[in-house]
């Protein structure tokens, strides 16, 4: 039985000033509804995302997932209500938000590390040696450094979605928005990859919004889960309890 979910308040000022300074929210979702034509994908969503948590959205399909995880990576703006998101408080550097939604966005005609070296930028990484590091260990983790040279074109759906998964860790974002991103994945292989998310979640304070069906997963880790139900966020707590 799912719980009502709790929810912030954030009208005054007083209440967005910490954020700038510490490790605190990152996302705000104040009274948010998202409507397409005479449907409402989001009804009145209230909803905190802390720095360096680890969040899984559930809900049936067409429960309102895609659109939340859109809404919070500034794909999707509210109908209603008010989202602040990171790049709205200033500190020494914005908050770098990558996302992996359902179209990964891989080029077909290149090989899985064809694609991984796009993700190169000299203004993240001192040399070419420091990326190459980060995705040596990255792929090795999620076992796939052995098939580096294999074209996307050639690669299944599970191999796509690793390089997909992988790509965005090498751009070192402080969030990570992800859209089902065990659904060409067994049991294993998703578990490799929540490994991943908290390696990096510990060497690096990454935050991840994650959005899956995989209730029996996720039960078996420690973060919060946002359960959704028709458009509507009605529990908000620990895996433990759903």
């Amino acid at each position: 039985m799912f719980q009502q979910s709790t929810s912030v308040n954030v009208k005054n000022n007083k209440s967005t000033q910490g954020i700038k300074n510490s490790g605190g929210p990152v996302f705000y979702c104040e009274d948010v509804s998202v409507q397409f034509g005479e449907i409402r994908a989001l009804k009145n969503i209230q909803l905190t995302v802390e720095r360096g948590e680890i969040i899984f959205v559930t809900g049936a399909s067409g429960a309102g997932k895609t659109t939340m995880l859109k809404l919070l990576s500034g794909h999707q703006e509210p109908t209603s209500g008010k989202i602040i998101r990171p790049n709205f408080f200033s500190n020494k550097k914005n908050l770098f938000v990558s996302n992996v939604f359902q179209d990964l966005r891989l080029m077909g005609k290149y090989t899985c590390e064809e694609n991984l070296m796009f993700a190169y930028d000299s203004n993240i990484y001192k040399d070419k040696a420091e990326f190459t590091s980060d995705m040596h260990e990255l792929t090795r983790i999620l076992g796939i450094k052995d098939r580096l040279n294999l074209k996307i074109n050639n690669a299944n759906g599970g191999l796509q979605q690793k390089v997909a998964i992988v790509r965005s860790l090498l751009t070192r974002p402080d969030i990570l928005i992800a859209d089902e991103p065990t659904s060409s994945l067994d049991t294993d292989n998703a578990k490799r990859l929540f490994d991943v998310f908290n390696l990096y979640n510990a060497k690096r304070g990454l935050t991840v919004v994650w959005a899956t069906h995989n209730k029996e997963l996720i039960k078996s880790f420690t973060g919060r889960i946002i359960h959704l139900d028709n458009g509507r966020l009605v529990y908000s707590g620990h895996a433990c309890f759903i």
